[in-house]
């Protein structure tokens, strides 16, 4: 095995575990809120990534993309069987027949992955909006630099 690739699996492995489990490699003071409230708190951090631009700015578009996406993959399939069909037709196995439905499903693959991650991104299925506060929110732990404190019933999806 390449070692870059070795390295890749690894670090891509302590990725997924230390999201998974929540780690941190620095622990902030968690925002300190009166007992009494504890249980009607959620915190709540302002969103600050790029990727939730690019993402905003795509939404409008994503029902399109995803009928595109629909309709490469009928597009694919047809190739597919149609170099398999010809294949059959001539009795024998031509190699060279199923390198565009190949390359096409190559790239529907990575184009689809691609638009995956710039659309959903992590904060994605974490954005809320707040009664009473302007912007988009994200949910968020207690010791997070930048969390707020607000009550549970003031936050929205």
């Amino acid at each position: 095995m390449k070692p870059l690739m070795l390295l890749a699996i690894v670090i891509l492995v302590a990725i997924v575990i230390v999201v998974s489990f929540g780690l941190q490699l620095a622990p902030n003071p968690p925002v300190a809120i009166s007992p009494d409230s504890a249980g009607y708190a959620l915190y709540v951090c302002p969103t600050e990534s790029a990727w939730d631009g690019i993402a905003a700015s795509l939404q409008p578009f994503y029902h399109y993309l995803i009928i595109a996406l629909f309709a490469v993959v009928m597009l694919l399939a047809f190739s597919w069987g149609w170099s398999l069909y010809q294949n059959l037709l001539s009795d024998s196995f031509k190699r060279e027949s199923f390198q565009k439905p190949w390359k096409l499903t190559k790239f529907t693959f990575w184009v689809s992955i691609l638009l995956l991650l710039v659309v959903m991104t992590p904060n994605y299925f974490r954005t809320v909006t707040v009664d009473g506060l302007s912007g988009e929110y994200v949910l968020c732990e207690s010791d997070t630099p930048g969390a707020r404190a607000v009550r549970y019933d003031a936050v929205h999806n």
